[in-house]
């Protein structure tokens, strides 16, 4: 017999079994002796009370052998299937190549970028020298912007698909099994090239195949249906179903679209700028301590306020994270954060964004680059005034807020370096009010926040696809062009690891629909 409950225990308790056993003994009333095992269902920490605890939802096994639950991928091989090309192997690539295998279809991934470990390199270029390759960076590579962008599995896309599919097949392939009862799962950027680097071989393994440097430069397309993809080389790659999962950066993906007639619109988006604290500072104020214990991991916060009829929210908050540089062009800046998997770096740092809507910028609604062409105005006007080799625009927060320049500039994690600027000068001036105004109010709703001991770090503008790429809601499929399917943030259908996964998954499994 088996019995749920929640219980409670303080930090340094949360892993010891002994003490959880007990409180779900006495939750229960059941005799100690009759629990045979404990199974933690969901794990997160409450900090609203002066006394920080953690709150668990466990399954109890009452005179019951508890089996664990083994993770591990066994697919049939595909080598000779039905063919699917997937471009793209970000999060809804790689999660849509995997699940075309469970359904006896054999993917071919094409990504415009190079294989984990062959990134490196350019990612080093960018942080030490300010150099960007438009192929291979923080955005483009095998497994997308999220690779090197830390891995957060947090997400309330619960209603689009299975959470807990995409998070056990991230386990089979070596994440940690915690992230499967923590409510804001997290692997790490230095675990992440490891887990997609498995995925990759499961996709080899079974069939299925991978091109790296390989850059689709045009859709074949015959009386309204896919017929494949030609790739830079000049090659043609042929199949009826193509799935598209290039991310939110892949601006050319979109021109390559209009080009052809192939339809695409404007999306609203959101634009700001990245906000750096120390992290004692966020620590102090979420678990009312002047010095967070060991037994309590880097807190986080998520913070959200109404100015002049838009939102302004935090966004990707990174604990012990960094600020990396995610320019894909050279001539912009380009600012996001990350975490490694301990979160065990000085700083936190998170994303603080104002909401854009189509009506605020000036130009026609009906153009599909209105949105991504005030997005490339904002990024090239910081990089003008960062002066080069990508440092970033900087401002303290007090005098952001003051309208006065920083005399100088916090020590930072941002590696390429910050030039102390007025940020009016970068940030449009109805985004740059609206941020003015939200952060001494967010520093009313978190004591400590609102400091000259933050920075800020412009500009955070890749929050979310600034271009949609319409598709039939039932179909999944383009409505122009049957067998191709939108796929991802890239084509406005997801906002982060989890729900790109998820959309992977479900353009799998439509694809399978027309190919039968």
């Amino acid at each position: 017999m088996t019995k749920e409950t929640e219980i409670v225990c303080p930090p340094g308790q949360q892993e010891d079994e002994a003490v959880l056993k007990q409180l779900a003994s006495a939750a229960l009333k059941i005799p100690l002796k009759n629990i045979t095992a404990l199974k933690i269902l969901k794990r997160s920490i409450d900090a609203r009370g002066r006394r920080v605890v953690y709150r668990m939802q466990v399954r109890i096994f009452i005179e019951e052998v508890y089996q664990p639950e083994i993770f591990t991928v066994n697919y049939p091989n595909v080598q000779f299937g039905r063919p699917v090309i997937i471009v793209g192997a970000g999060p809804a690539g790689l999660f849509a190549a995997l699940q075309c295998i469970e359904l006896g279809l054999k993917p071919i991934v094409i990504e415009r970028g190079k294989d984990v470990k062959q990134r490196r390199r350019d990612l080093a270029n960018i942080n030490k020298q300010g150099l960007v390759n438009p192929e291979s960076n923080y955005c483009f590579g095998e497994g997308g912007a999220g690779t090197y962008s830390d891995g957060k599995l947090y997400t309330r896309s619960t209603k689009r698909g299975d959470v807990n599919q995409v998070l056990k097949m991230f386990v089979a392939h070596g994440a940690a099994e915690d992230i499967l009862i923590d409510a804001r799962p997290h692997i790490g950027t230095n675990k992440l090239p490891q887990i997609i680097t498995a995925m990759r071989e499961t996709v080899l393994n079974a069939g299925g195949e991978i091109m790296f440097d390989t850059k689709v430069t045009q859709l074949l397309v015959d009386f309204g249906k896919i017929k494949g993809v030609k790739i830079a080389a000049g090659e043609k790659i042929m199949s009826d179903a193509v799935i598209l999962a290039t991310g939110h950066s892949a601006r050319d993906v979109f021109e390559m679209l209009h080009s052809q007639n192939i339809l695409i619109e404007a999306k609203p988006f959101a634009l700001g700028v990245r906000i750096e604290h120390p992290q004692e500072i966020i620590d102090r104020a979420q678990y009312h301590c002047e010095l967070r214990g060991p037994d309590l991991p880097p807190s986080y916060y998520s913070l959200v306020e109404q100015v002049d009829d838009r939102g302004v929210f935090s966004f990707c908050m990174c604990p012990g994270g960094i600020i990396a540089p995610c320019s894909t062009e050279p001539g912009e800046i380009v600012v996001n954060g990350w975490s490694p998997s301990k979160r065990n770096n000085p700083f936190a740092n998170s994303g603080t964004v104002v909401q854009i809507n189509l009506e605020d910028v000036a130009g026609d609604d009906n153009d599909p680059f209105k949105m991504l062409n005030f997005q490339k105005q904002v990024e090239q006007a910081a990089f003008a005034a960062g002066g080069g080799n990508l440092v970033a625009p900087g401002q303290r927060m007090v005098d952001f807020v003051q309208n006065r320049l920083s005399n100088d500039l916090p020590v930072n994690s941002y590696l390429p370096g910050t030039k102390s600027v007025e940020l009016k000068e970068v940030l449009p001036g109805w985004i740059n009010e609206r941020l003015r105004k939200a952060l001494p109010v967010f520093g009313k709703k978190m004591k400590g926040y609102y400091t000259n001991d933050a920075i800020l770090v412009g500009v955070e503008s890749r929050t979310s696809s600034p271009v949609k790429i319409p598709r039939d809601r039932e179909t999944l499929q383009h409505p122009q062009v049957r067998g191709l399917f939108p796929c991802g943030e890239g084509a406005g259908y997801a906002g982060g690891i989890i729900s790109a996964a998820i959309d992977g998954f479900n353009c799998a499994t439509a694809a399978l629909k027309i190919l039968s």
